[in-house]
């Protein structure tokens, strides 16, 4: 068998090359995803299965012809809406091959209900402007009133939402009035009704919350709601609007543009009206949290008050009392002066003695300086005495000693020419003039020779 060739062929293959089958489909795969890309096709689904595996097949028909299809998991995971046989429907689809069986199919991207691709493009496209002028800002939401003295309800006075409503205000509080704007609500011109009763509402203010109420449809059904004047009549309405149009997955541009959006009629009105039951248990709660406080209240007045009374007296237990006081006090007054001043006497006599001590005795002290006089003479001339004898035996000495008396026992003093003493006899030579002096005179001699003493032996 030839070789199958190795990518998708684009062109038609040689009128003699022998293709396989699996090479002959691939090729016509190719072909037809190159030839058809992604486009849009509307038909009527037929034979619908879902697998297992979460894969939807099933066949879009016409009046003469019919085509397989698949939607794979993660695509049919994203629609917000259950297809059903017969539904007419519009795909977006890649047109392709399933090998396996040689089938010709269409694999599915995403599916709308057809007839909704334009009014869908439409509701994003005035939301999205809606949204730039900021009428979707969360700053300009306003809070609900905890309490409404009275709800306004825009709907139709024969829609079942209406009922709804009603019956869940009885519910939760009907002691809350509630006024009816009627509105039609589907249909042409039915915008401009909702328009003009919200603005009648505004106008009159005689509500402190307005409910914006339809229940479930189509897109067409809903289509009044996705007005762009009711939209900005709603951010413009001096009163808090809540929106509950059709269900949960439904929503719409008066959603957006509302304060509060609730997911249905009924949960719009619970939403607006605080429970009867749940105000009485707040008050029944308040009212016995209020009768501790003043029982509490009550109980420290009255102590207060018997404290109060123990401490109020007559006038005359008071006089009586303070003049008890008063003597009380002037005893103490004049035992404490008593004590004072035997404290200041003793203090002084102990100054006057110490003063006394501190004075000075003329008579004592001449008799002190008479004695250290006498005794002052005495030591003074036995000092004298004392002094003079030794000054006696120290001239005695001094007289023995001196050079006169040595020079009178027939010694002399000898002086060389400079006047320098003479006590060696080497230190003289002959012809040498030497200075004698003698105990009375002098004399100038010349030396004639000189004899050194000789060391002895």
């Amino acid at each position: 068998m030839p070789a199958e060739p190795e990518s998708a062929r684009l062109s038609a293959p040689s009128p003699v090359e022998i293709l396989s089958v699996s090479a002959l489909i691939r090729d016509v795969r190719d072909l037809l995803e190159h030839r058809y890309p992604l486009l849009w096709i509307a038909g009527e689904i037929s034979n619908l299965m879902q697998a297992r595996s979460g894969h939807w097949y099933f066949s879009l028909k016409d009046q003469s012809a019919q085509v397989r299809c698949v939607m794979f998991r993660n695509r049919s995971s994203n629609l917000e809406w259950q297809p059903r046989d017969g539904m007419q429907v519009e795909a977006r689809a890649l047109v392709t091959m399933y090998e396996a069986r040689g089938d010709f199919q269409l694999n599915i991207e995403t599916m709308r209900r057809a007839g909704q691709g334009a009014l869908y493009e439409a509701f994003l496209r005035l939301r999205d402007k809606l949204a730039a002028e900021g009428l979707f800002d969360a700053a300009r939401k306003r809070e609900l009133p905890a309490y409404p003295r009275q709800i306004g309800v825009l709907t139709s006075l024969a829609a079942a939402a209406l009922r709804d409503v009603l019956t869940t205000l009885r519910r939760r509080n009907p002691s809350i009035p509630v006024i009816i704007y009627p509105s039609a609500v589907q249909g042409e011109g039915a915008a401009a009704e909702l328009t003009r009763a919200l603005r009648k509402a505004g106008e009159r203010a005689e509500c402190d919350v307005l409910i914006l109420a339809r229940g479930g449809g189509s897109i067409e059904d809903l289509w009044a709601f996705n007005d762009e004047q009711l939209a900005r009549a709603i951010c413009a309405s001096p009163v808090p609007v809540v929106t509950g149009v059709g269900h949960e997955t439904d929503f719409t541009i008066a959603d957006f543009a509302a304060d509060h959006r609730a997911p249905t009629p009924t949960a719009a009105a619970e939403l607006v009206s605080p429970s009867r039951a749940d105000l009485l248990r707040d008050i029944a709660a308040l009212a016995g949290t209020l009768s501790r406080h003043l029982a509490r209240n009550l109980r420290d007045r009255m102590q207060r008050l018997d404290l109060l009374t123990r401490r109020l007296t007559h006038p005359g237990q008071r006089i009586a009392a303070q003049q008890n006081n008063l003597a009380q006090l002037v005893t103490r007054l004049g035992r404490a002066t008593a004590h004072d001043m035997a404290m200041r006497r003793w203090r002084l006599s102990e100054l006057l003695q110490r003063n006394a001590a501190r004075l000075p005795q003329p008579e004592r002290l001449l008799q002190l300086l008479e004695g250290l006089r006498a005794r002052l003479l005495a030591v003074s001339s036995r000092r004298l005495e004392a002094l003079t004898a030794r000054l006696e035996r120290l001239q005695t000495s001094l007289g023995h000693l001196g050079p006169a008396a040595v020079l009178a026992r027939g010694y002399s003093i000898v002086h060389n020419d400079r006047g320098e003493l003479v006590n060696d006899g080497a230190t003289l030579a002959a012809g040498d003039i030497l200075s004698l002096q003698f105990a009375k005179g002098g004399a100038k001699v010349a030396v004639h020779t000189a004899n050194p003493i000789k060391p002895s032996r």
